[in-house]
């Protein structure tokens, strides 16, 4: 039996790094037989309470077991004792470079090439690079990729990264997301969270909401765009969007700390009566994608809330809060559906969103044979994984 060990950011907190690792367990379980999974993760209850179907060992980082996180003895031990390592999602970026509380990438950068070493393939498994804006950050990924086998890029902009800042890799490889192949909740489920939340009580259309607490923080130029600005901007876009398009409202927060900022944001909505709230804080990924599904429109700030909506077939929108919201709506087609913080107003926002509701049938017809073309080649990326295992 081989083992994989599986980096990435699985502390329960996240609905969107929860659906990419269940991608990489089915993906890979689906096409070899044989192997076992080891994911590093501060929260080992969560994983095997929602992973329990696949060959899992969860590997606590909790300080009692000599760890910050990322920073420590466990996450070492299961990078040397597998046979090869995926390193997923969009963990290799710079910012707060030094804090393994928050920052993989330099941690990474002497535990994977130390792996390397001692003969374990390193994966970047359909992944991001970036964003890299320091000198240091710069040095921390070459040395993750001098130390890589292979890396499984998910969007154009990672591999525009590659290009532009001057990295380099003879082995690049076009993926997608693993959370793009993410199984919604069963319909009888579904009915149940519909009683539990008071959803889709009306004949009127729904459209879906996502804010971020994080704001602007990694597009960042210059002066800041502000919370307070953002709250109050989101509040009169919902408002004007439920008079004006006839709908109701439901916010999708799939990250918990983006919960004070959503609860900000309900507080100055007028019209409250009108909309609803679902969370990754009581309903799991697979829940969350099955209240999805009869949406007609989406419009998002965290990126996977922009993948798991078009994953289930609703068109989305959104606001360019990261480089790889750009990278993946430019991937499906929609990179003229954000809207940048440098541009975005009430008006500005509410005119994309009523401009693809009004469009919203053209729209998902041309947007889901892309998906389609994405899902499966986040599949086939465990293909790759042939020669390691």
């Amino acid at each position: 039996m081989k083992t994989i060990n599986v980096i990435g950011n699985f502390s329960g907190r996240n609905a969107g790094d929860a659906a990419i690792l269940g991608g990489v367990l089915e993906d890979v379980s689906r096409q070899y037989a044989d192997v076992h999974f080891t994911i590093p993760t501060i929260n080992t209850g969560f994983v095997k309470r929602h992973f329990a179907e696949y060959p899992i060992t969860p590997i606590s980082m909790m300080p009692w077991n000599l760890s910050m996180k990322i920073l420590g003895l466990p996450a070492l031990r299961a990078a040397l004792n597998a046979d090869v390592i995926l390193v997923t999602d969009a963990i290799l970026f710079d910012r707060k470079l030094y804090n393994p509380l928050f920052n993989y990438l330099w941690t990474l950068s002497y535990i994977l090439p130390r792996a390397r070493k001692s003969g374990v393939p390193v994966v970047l498994y359909n992944c991001s690079l970036g964003p890299i804006r320091t000198d240091a950050g710069h040095a921390a990924l070459q040395r993750i990729l001098d130390g890589t086998s292979a890396m499984i890029l998910r969007d154009q902009e990672s591999v525009d990264i590659l290009q532009r800042q001057g990295f380099h890799h003879p082995r690049v490889i076009e993926g997608a997301d693993c959370a793009l192949n993410a199984v919604p909740a069963s319909q009888e489920r579904f009915a149940q969270i519909c009683r539990e939340a008071d959803l889709f009580g009306s004949d009127r259309p729904v459209i879906g909401f996502n804010v971020n607490s994080y704001v602007d923080a990694f597009v960042r130029q210059g002066g800041s765009f502000g919370r307070e600005h953002l709250v109050a901007l989101y509040a009169e876009t919902v408002d004007r969007t439920i008079t004006e398009l006839g709908v109701d409202v439901i916010f999708i927060e799939t990250q918990h700390m983006d919960m004070g900022i959503a609860m900000q944001v309900l507080e100055k909505i007028r019209q409250r009566d009108r909309v609803r709230l679902i969370s990754n804080r009581t309903y799991s990924y697979r829940e969350i994608c099955a209240v999805l599904q009869p949406m007609q429109l989406f419009a998002g700030m965290r990126t996977h809330s922009l993948i798991l909506s078009s994953a289930m077939g609703v068109p989305p929108v959104g606001i360019l809060t990261y480089p790889k919201n750009r990278g993946y709506m430019r991937t499906i087609g929609l990179e003229s559906h954000l809207v940048e913080f440098k541009d975005l107003s009430v008006e500005s926002y509410f005119s994309r969103i009523s401009a693809a509701f009004a469009q919203r049938e053209h729209i998902k017809k041309e947007m889901l044979p892309q998906v389609a073309r994405e899902k499966e080649k986040a599949r086939r990326s465990a293909e790759v994984l042939q020669e390691y295992l």
